[in-house]
């Protein structure tokens, strides 16, 4: 009986408003498994000397993933194909999963000195140093009021 409630009062699962749900919101409200699915997982720590980003991306080879710092942005993407099938000792499809697609982020992190970004993977972990540089430049221009 808790289930049932529980269930009723999720409305986008039910199978008349869901349909009509996820029309009606369709772009406003991405469905679950597609937000989890694919969306690149960040974590950025920032010291007094660097930034530090670690991505989760399981699964996807190295060739498949570009990274570009220009003007104070990062930006990461990847690309994803992966086709498993499951069959019977008869050959018969049990079941099929295909993921595939590109997935890409971007963060603004300011005052890094680009010569210097480095990155490792391991572990389904990408891990992006970004130093900041030493000394600020000045973009101060002093006007003589005259």
């Amino acid at each position: 009986m808790a289930n049932e409630v529980a269930r009723s009062n999720d409305w986008l699962t039910d199978p008349f408003f869901g349909d009509m749900g996820r029309q009606f919101f369709n772009g406003f409200m991405p469905e679950r498994a597609v937000l989890n699915d694919r969306v690149l997982k960040t974590d950025i720590k920032e010291t007094d000397k660097a930034y530090v980003a670690k991505v989760d991306v399981p699964g996807i080879d190295k060739k498949d993933i570009q990274l570009h710092y220009q003007n104070n942005v990062l930006s990461i993407s990847v690309k994803k194909d992966d086709f498993t099938d499951h069959e019977d000792s008869e050959g018969n499809l049990l079941m099929s999963e295909r993921n595939y697609g590109q997935m890409s982020r971007s963060y603004r992190l300011p005052n890094v000195d680009e010569q210097n970004i480095d990155a490792q993977y391991a572990d389904g972990v990408l891990t992006i140093n970004l130093p900041k540089l030493t000394s600020q430049p000045d973009n101060s221009h002093h006007i003589e009021i005259k």
